[in-house]
């Protein structure tokens, strides 16, 4: 148990034995009762999912909308003071902390530690979305319909339709960076620093539940933090399952495209068992050789694929582009934030309602992931690192392929791109372009070993949860969750498919949402009771 006395005194580190009541069973190093409830829940759904498609497909397709229609204010509100507590850190004294003590300095460069959080962040994502979302929004924002994948969007901008291309052009991709900037990272920066604060400078484990001690005290070691973590546990591993049901749609849909392999839903299992089979190598590799190998390929990949587009597309147009569209999103975050007398619900609803509550439901795996490999960094630095690099970073992506995508559209005639279902635009997108088949390919191993690091990274970050915090748990539980998250993937997909995918990150990451509001509340306490220490 914490020592009431030391942790009330800030210049000395909470004595905390971690796996203190773990028990050794089969070679798990098991947290009761977080991991025996865990495991037992989400067992029971795989089984549920795959036995009762039907039935769970018609429940994916009505929690959805209903959650989002519920809860859409508590998301956008949330994430909205998200973005403006890390500002607000940023700003003041309180930035100038460090994690890990004064004297502590970073494990990772610069160069390793971008490569890490980025690929564990966003990766899937910006490759699945980084030109259907942009085109989507294109193709609806003069209040026009767009149906993709059996949704249905009716989109108009702040309630009202542009007017003219160059306006709707620039409102698609606002509205695009809006759902990829700096609110989601927001959202991973409030875990993360919670995480990596409590963790470094109290000395307590690296585990949701940590974060509460300035709230709960010592009982954040009984019921109320089991439940904090139980809670993480499920919203890591089903937002891990959309993202990997995403990438493996888009890898699958590339497969197609090259090499006529069949869609269909035999196909996606065995693609799904495949790179699980590859994630688990990774995970008994471990994060200094397996996630951090891996990230640092994927980026150079990626930034190759960046170049490419930009190089062999129409550069000026992507260039220009950045900074129109970085203009149009400053001018228009504040009434895309707005949750309160929106017209455009749907817009509202069925994108950022949504987007939201999977960077939430994220938020446990990307968070604690970034903890791991972010000691030693200022809290000012950290939050412009997590905060505004990535965002910056996410523009330029969407500006390239987004950009090259509506250009196509609106200077070639290409309604083929703008057709295509979403897993398939990026691919239809690339052949335009000189040497598709490499593009093409390249876009492929992308997705596949960002699905890759992003298994491998959520199995060491739930492996960390259901250990009571440790971090040297036994390997054969971090295969556990991997295999787990593999499993869900296909449940979902054979259950409802992207519905089913979308249905699950919502219905964990509204539960989560008050969690992170907990945390940014004990942030601010820590960070508080520290700098008046070091101002003594």
């Amino acid at each position: 148990m914490v020592d009431s006395d030391s942790s009330n005194d800030h210049n000395t580190e909470v004595d905390y034995e971690l796996g203190q009541d773990n028990v050794q069973v089969m070679g798990l190093d098991i947290h009761n009762p977080v991991f025996a409830i865990s495991a037992i829940l989400i067992i029971g759904f795989v089984i549920f999912s795959l036995a009762f498609q039907e039935t769970a497909g018609a429940l994916f397709g009505w929690l959805r909308p209903a959650m989002t229609n519920a809860f859409d204010w508590v998301l956008l509100s949330s994430a909205n003071l998200f973005v403006l507590f890390s500002l607000f850190l940023v700003v003041t004294p309180l930035g100038k902390i460090r994690l890990g003590g004064q004297d502590a300095s970073p494990d990772y460069s610069y160069a390793g530690w971008f490569a890490m959080l980025f690929a564990a962040g966003m990766g899937i994502g910006l490759m699945f979305f980084g030109v259907s979302e942009p085109l989507s929004h294109y193709g609806s924002s003069f209040g026009g319909t767009v149906v993709e994948d059996g949704i249905r969007t009716d989109w108009a901008p702040l309630g009202g339709a542009a007017d003219n291309v160059e306006g709707a052009r620039q409102l698609a991709m606002a509205a695009t960076i809006f759902h990829w900037g700096l609110h989601p990272w927001a959202i991973y920066a409030i875990v993360a620093l919670a995480l990596a604060f409590f963790s470094y400078n109290r000395g307590l484990p690296l585990t949701l539940r940590s974060a509460f001690h300035p709230i709960f005290g010592d009982r954040v070691w009984g019921w109320p933090g089991h439940i904090i973590d139980i809670l993480g546990v499920f919203a890591t591993i089903f937002g891990l399952a959309t993202s990997l049901g995403f990438g493996a749609e888009q890898a699958l849909a590339g497969l197609n495209f090259l090499f006529d392999v069949p869609v269909s839903d035999t196909s996606k299992v065995v693609l799904i068992l495949v790179i699980t089979v590859v994630a688990l190598v990774s995970v008994v590799a471990g994060l200094e050789t397996g996630v951090k190998r891996l990230s640092e390929i994927n980026m150079f990949l990626a930034l190759g694929l960046l170049v490419f587009i930009m190089a062999l597309g129409p550069t000026m147009v992507i260039v220009s582009g950045f900074f129109e569209n970085l203009g149009a999103y400053m001018r228009e975050i504040v009434p895309l934030s707005n949750p309160f007398g929106r017209e455009d619900q749907n817009f509202m609803q069925g994108w950022t309602a949504f987007y939201w509550a999977w960077w939430i439901s994220w938020a446990p795996f990307v968070g604690m992931f970034i903890a791991r490999v972010s000691k030693g960094r200022t809290v000012r630095e950290f939050v412009i690192c997590v905060l505004i690099i990535p965002t910056l970073v996410s523009i330029v992506w969407m500006s390239t392929f987004g950009g090259a995508a509506i250009d196509q559209v609106v200077s070639q005639g290409n309604e083929a791109v703008a057709a295509a279902a979403q897993p398939v635009k990026l691919f239809e997108m690339v052949k335009q372009f000189p040497l598709t088949q490499l593009l093409s390919f390249i876009g492929i191993v992308l997705v596949i070993v960002f699905f890759v690091t992003s298994s491998d990274s959520g199995s060491l970050v739930i492996d960390g949860i259901t250990a009571g915090g440790k971090i040297d748990a036994p390997v054969v539980q971090r295969v556990f969750w991997a295999i787990f998250e593999g499993l869900i993937a296909i449940a979902l997909l054979l259950g409802g498919g992207l519905g089913a995918l979308q249905a699950a990150a919502v219905t964990t990451g509204v539960p989560f949402t008050f969690v992170l509001l907990g945390m940014m509340v004990a942030i601010y306490i820590g960070l508080r009771q520290d700098y008046k220490q070091l101002s003594k």
